[in-house]
């Protein structure tokens, strides 16, 4: 009987298979997921229909025609506040994570409260610290939004004055 037990996990193991590790499998995970992505790209480039035309090889801008040149400068504002926004993002970020590990109850209850004070403590300091920089940047003004001066457009029928004298005695 121990020769057939021997014999039979023998044949269950087989130590000259070759072995894929962890990263081998990340490793095939990421070559599946790119040959899946090209693969999706290559058939949708055979199945689609081109019919290229000059309204639609022109330059889209969320519905407008663009006009003017592209290189023009932007007010270093827009750049500033997207800083500010992302700082406080990554804040909201960090703050739900931490606020579930340090809210262990079984941390608290072995340090007798000690954990429960130091997780406190720590978030305080981190939002102390937020908190100047927002006060910094609104001392020095960088909140600050100058107001434009709206100017109304100049609106140019294409009808005569005269074709419509119901609309301009209206008006």
């Amino acid at each position: 009987m121990d020769k057939q037990t021997s014999c039979l996990s023998l044949t269950l193991v087989n130590t000259e298979q070759p072995y894929i590790s962890e990263f081998g499998e990340v490793l095939l995970f990421i070559i599946g997921s790119a040959i899946f992505i090209l693969g999706g790209l290559f058939t949708s480039r055979l199945i689609r229909p081109s019919r290229p035309n000059e309204e639609k090889l022109s330059t889209y801008e969320s519905g407008e025609e663009p006009i003017g040149n592209a290189w023009t400068q932007f007010n270093i504002r827009f750049y500033i506040v997207a800083l500010i926004f992302l700082l406080f993002e990554v804040e909201i970020v960090l703050l739900f994570p931490w606020a579930t590990i340090f809210a262990k109850k079984e941390l608290i209850e072995q340090t007798n409260g000690r954990w429960g004070w130091f997780a406190v403590t720590e978030a305080v300091i981190f939002i102390l610290i937020l908190g100047l920089g927002l006060a910094y940047a609104w001392v020095n003004g960088f909140l600050d939004w100058i107001k434009p001066d709206p100017k109304p457009t100049e609106y140019r029928s294409h009808f005569a004055k005269g074709q419509h004298p119901k609309a301009n005695s209206q008006s």
